[in-house]
């Protein structure tokens, strides 16, 4: 399975703001279980190189494309690293 993850770091190397902006994210693409707790589906926070990053599972592309296509667009509009990753799971 492919997975990418999106540093907070731009492609200049400035720091993208706000610093809470993976959270924001991953929370907004999240939902509720029955135990009242946040599940993350295909789009959930990480840690990158010692930085908070955000993973995104390539099933996301067919689970939802519109969130595909609104976390691709958010990641190049603010330039922003991505690391393409294969999973051994």
């Amino acid at each position: 399975m492919k997975h990418w993850v999106i540093e907070g770091t731009m492609e200049d190397g400035g720091r993208f703001r706000p610093s809470d902006w993976v959270e924001r994210l991953s929370g907004a693409l999240a939902s509720f279980g029955p135990d009242h707790r946040l599940k993350y589906g295909s789009v959930r926070p990480c840690v990158f190189k010692g930085q908070k990053c955000l993973l995104v599972q390539e099933a996301l592309e067919k689970e939802n494309p519109g969130a595909f296509a609104f976390v691709k667009s958010f990641a190049l509009s603010n330039h922003l690293r991505i690391n393409d990753l294969e999973s051994t799971d």
